[in-house]
């Protein structure tokens, strides 16, 4: 396939290296004339290791090259990937200035194409950035997105001193493209690489970047806090975080990493404030550890709204304990949001049958009848008298039941889904997800 690279800083450099690598044919622009240069000559001006031998492989092969000009780049090349920076700005948010400049030159060239030409931005940008670059391109060039040209986010997740290793090795390659056309071309692109491609939403595709990097960075900040504490204790923070690793079942894996409503228990809110309180008491500051209660209790103020919003009183709650198969109310976050919703004058009905033979036999009856006595007096037996009830139905918890109540709803009910009971339900009509 013919390429051009636009920008040849680190991921334009590498991702032009490898790719010539792997067959295709690069055209590498970059404002820089000595950077023009440099790749021209076999050289890189990035440093990162073995890169600069595969720059002189595909200079010598004519498997690639640089120019200054942005439409001989687009003329001779059937896609385009966007690699220049995205620096930030003073107030936080991202200059997408470089993003829009080139869009606008690639744009110029796609005005003298006949042939489909797909724009891929391969950046850091924030969601929604594609679509308005695809806008701008067919603003500027007077074609039509989809039929003339392709718009594709394809983020890159390379390390510095490692890059190659990344390219050639990723977890896997997202691909977020505005159609089919696209979307066959960034198979055939990445055909060399054995690695899934996921083909994603372009938003989800912009987003996933972000989300990574976050993640990455909470990770970091986790273990350092973790690691302060245990210093000021005689504890070795190595060893302690060494063995969280080690656990595959929970800390590193999907278990706790789906969106949805807060977290309760009677294990993580006690702990969380323990260890808070703990690192307080020795002096260490712990900014991530202690804002993990405000942020869940955000959570629960957050499902409220979305009620606040439906306009409606009548109220069914369907899931009472903090996680289905159970019947433990401890700091359960439904409690809250019911006891809540109470004194804000709603109606409301409620329906868990753990919580329901708990109160009658369970463990629980103690708590139930001293702790919650007004919220035990709104159980209901039967869930379909919950629903008949209810002008808004909010799913608490992930018990089986709750999967088969679609077919019960009107069309003038509301479901408000706090855990995503339907893994292929996103919010739309009478049907709305916390966080889809």
């Amino acid at each position: 396939m013919k390429l051009s690279v636009f920008g040849l800083g680190y991921v334009g450099a590498v991702s032009s290296a490898c790719f010539a690598n792997d067959g295709h044919d690069i055209i590498g622009v970059d404002v820089s004339e000595q950077k023009v240069a440099f790749f021209n000559s076999g050289k890189s001006a990035i440093v990162e290791d073995n890169l600069e031998e595969y720059v002189e492989k595909a200079i010598n092969g004519k498997k690639m090259e640089a120019t200054q000009d942005p439409k001989y780049a687009v003329a001779n090349s059937d896609l385009s990937i966007i690699c220049v920076g995205t620096p930030s700005q003073p107030n936080g948010s991202i200059d997408l200035q470089y993003i829009f400049k080139v869009s606008e030159e690639i744009a110029e060239g796609i005005k003298e194409k006949d042939s489909f030409h797909t724009v891929v931005i391969r950046s850091t940008v924030s969601p929604g950035t594609v679509n308005k670059c695809g806008e701008l391109i067919e603003k500027t060039s007077g074609k039509k997105l989809n039929k003339d040209f392709g718009m594709v986010s394809n983020p890159e997740f390379l390390r510095e001193g490692t890059a190659i290793e990344d390219f050639y090795n990723p977890p896997y390659t997202v691909v977020g493209a505005s159609c089919e056309e696209s979307e066959k071309m960034m198979e055939e692109l990445y055909a060399a690489i054995d690695a899934p491609i996921y083909n994603m939403k372009i938003e989800e595709a912009e987003m996933i970047k972000y989300a990574n990097n976050n993640f990455h960075a909470v990770k970091i900040t986790f273990a350092n806090e973790i690691g302060n504490i245990c210093k000021e204790l005689g504890i070795d923070g190595h060893k302690v975080m060494d063995l969280v690793t080690k656990d595959t079942k929970l800390n590193l894996s999907p278990y706790y990493m789906k969106p949805g409503f807060a977290f309760g228990g009677s294990c993580l809110p006690k702990d969380v404030r323990a260890l808070s309180y703990k690192a307080s008491s020795i002096d260490v500051k712990t900014p991530l550890l202690s804002s993990l209660i405000s942020s869940n209790e955000i959570q629960v103020e957050r499902g409220l709204d979305l009620v606040y919003k439906t306009g409606k009183k009548k109220i069914g709650i369907l899931g009472f304990a903090f996680k289905a198969g159970t019947d433990d109310l401890r700091e359960s976050p439904m409690v809250t949001l019911i006891e809540t919703l109470i004194g804000k004058g709603f109606d409301i009905k409620i329906y868990d049958s753990n919580v329901y033979l708990a109160k009658l036999l369970g463990k629980n009856k103690e708590y139930i009848e001293e702790h919650i006595p007004h919220i035990s007096g709104l159980l209901l037996e039967d869930m379909k008298d919950v629903i008949a009830h209810a002008e808004t139905i909010i799913i608490g918890n992930n018990s089986k039941e709750f999967k088969e109540i679609f077919d019960l709803i009107k069309p003038d009910q509301t479901i408000i889904d706090l855990v995503r009971v339907d893994s292929e339900r996103v919010s739309s009509d009478n049907y709305v997800g916390i966080c889809w």
